[in-house]
C-alpha cells in the first residue's frame, strides 16, 4: 500500500493592528492556488491597509477543506483590529487565536465571532489573553505618532484621520471607558490664542470620534496650550513634539 501525505492548507496572520512603521500585519503558510492567495490578500489589505499588509504566502501542494478560502476570509473581519501583538491562525479547519485584548468581553467577543463565521466543521481555539492596561491600549495604538492638522487651524488632515480610525479602534475595544482628549501647542505665539487652538483642536477630535460610533458623553475635550511641555521650546525639534494631541483614560 502506498504512503498518502496530505498537506492541510494554512495561513498564519501576524495581528499588529496598530503598527508602526517597523510592524507590518504579516501573512504567511502555504495556499492552495493563486486564487485562494488573491482572496485571503485582498481582504487582509481591506482590514489593515495594503501598505501594511506583508505577503509571504505559498502557493501550491496543498488539499483544502471545501470553500476554504472563502472562510478564511469570513475570518478577517473588524474585531481582529482589537487584538495586540497576535496572531490568527487557520490549518485546514483548526482556527486559533492568539495575542492580547482589553478585558474578557472583547476575548469572548472576538471568538464567538469567528465560530459564528464558520460551520461546525471547524474548531476555534480561543488562546485570546487579557493584555494592558486600558490607558496602555490608547498609548500604544497613539504610539508616538502626531495627530496632524493643516497648518495653523483645526482642521485634520487625511493622515490625521488615519491615525484617529486606529484611536476608534482601540477606544470601542475598551468598552464603557471615559477618554480625555487634550490638546497641546508649542509656546510660540500668545498663550491664550494657543490654548484657544488646542481646545478646537481637541474638539475636532473628539467630533471625529463621534462620527466613528464612540458615545459623545464618553470623551471629554480640554485645552492645555503650552503649558505642559513634552520637550524645550527652544529647538524646532522639542516645538514639533509639543503640539500634540494626548488621549488619556478619564476618572
Amino acid at each position: 500500500m502506498n504512503t498518502i501525505i496530505r498537506l492541510l492548507a494554512s495561513v498564519s496572520i501576524a495581528l499588529s493592528p496598530l503598527p508602526s512603521l517597523g510592524q507590518p500585519v504579516v501573512l504567511s503558510g502555504t495556499v492552495p492556488d493563486e486564487a485562494s492567495r488573491a482572496v485571503i490578500l485582498e481582504s487582509a489589505r481591506a482590514l489593515y491597509g495594503a501598505e501594511r499588509v506583508m505577503d509571504q504566502l505559498q502557493v501550491g501542494g496543498v488539499t483544502p477543506p471545501p470553500n476554504w478560502s472563502a472562510y478564511v476570509k469570513r475570518l478577517l473581519s473588524e474585531e481582529l483590529k482589537q487584538v495586540h501583538h497576535g496572531q490568527l491562525q487557520v490549518v485546514g479547519t483548526q482556527v486559533t487565536l492568539r495575542g492580547k485584548v482589553a478585558n474578557e468581553a472583547v476575548r469572548q467577543r472576538i471568538a464567538s465571532t469567528a465560530a459564528s463565521a464558520l460551520t461546525p466543521a471547524y474548531i476555534v481555539n480561543n488562546a485570546l489573553e487579557l493584555g494592558a492596561t486600558p490607558q496602555a491600549v490608547l498609548d500604544q495604538t497613539l504610539a508616538d505618532r502626531v495627530v496632524e492638522f493643516e497648518s495653523g487651524s483645526a482642521v485634520l488632515t487625511a493622515k490625521g484621520r488615519l491615525l484617529l480610525d486606529e484611536m476608534a479602534s482601540s477606544i470601542v475595544s475598551l468598552d464603557t471607558h471615559r477618554i480625555q482628549v487634550v490638546g497641546h501647542t508649542d509656546s510660540a505665539g500668545d498663550r491664550l490664542a494657543n490654548i484657544g487652538l488646542s481646545l478646537e483642536r481637541a474638539n475636532t477630535v473628539r467630533d471625529y470620534l463621534v462620527t466613528k460610533g464612540i458615545d459623545a458623553d464618553l470623551i471629554a475635550a480640554l485645552g492645555a496650550g503650552p503649558d505642559l511641555p513634552l520637550a524645550d521650546n527652544a529647538t524646532p525639534e522639542g516645538r514639533a513634539r509639543n503640539r500634540r494631541i494626548e488621549f488619556r483614560i478619564g476618572r
